[in-house]
């Protein structure tokens, strides 16, 4: 069983500079089959986007994703979690916070991601989370 969330989480993830446009960020999530973006300013961490935020945040609201950008939109409040961490530690997180994914920052970069899914299927490869994390996307 891993102990550190480096062992659990999704190396390098897609990062956008908060003044892309979230049809910018949709068309990272649609093209790397992935349900978030770290927003950066400059090279620091500054929120994340989700496609669930691009839902209820822009497309329901009526505002346009070509020209809506994400530091409007993306979660601010960041939570975020270092590479040593323990996973015991990054569930109790998502537990307390109501997350499910939480960006991987080491020396103010970020350099992975953890979801609620990666611990499912590395937790406890049986459970129907993990079944869904790890089948393929619905084309």
């Amino acid at each position: 069983m891993p102990d550190t969330i480096r062992e659990v989480m999704t190396p390098s993830p897609h990062t956008l500079d908060a003044g892309a446009s979230v049809q910018e960020a949709a068309r990272v999530m649609s093209d790397n089959d992935i349900g978030d973006v770290i927003v950066c300013d400059g090279e620091n961490v500054c929120g994340i986007v989700t496609d669930r935020d691009i839902t209820i945040r822009v497309v329901a609201q009526g505002k346009d994703p070509a020209s809506t950008k994400l530091g409007d939109i993306c979660s601010k409040e960041l939570t975020t979690i270092s590479p040593d961490d323990l996973v015991d530690d990054a569930v109790q997180l998502m537990r307390t916070k109501a997350i499910r994914r939480v960006p991987v920052v080491e020396d103010g970069k970020p350099v992975g991601v953890v979801s609620i899914g990666d611990l499912a299927i590395d937790l406890d490869r049986q459970s129907a989370l993990a079944d869904i994390s790890t089948a393929p996307p619905n084309s």
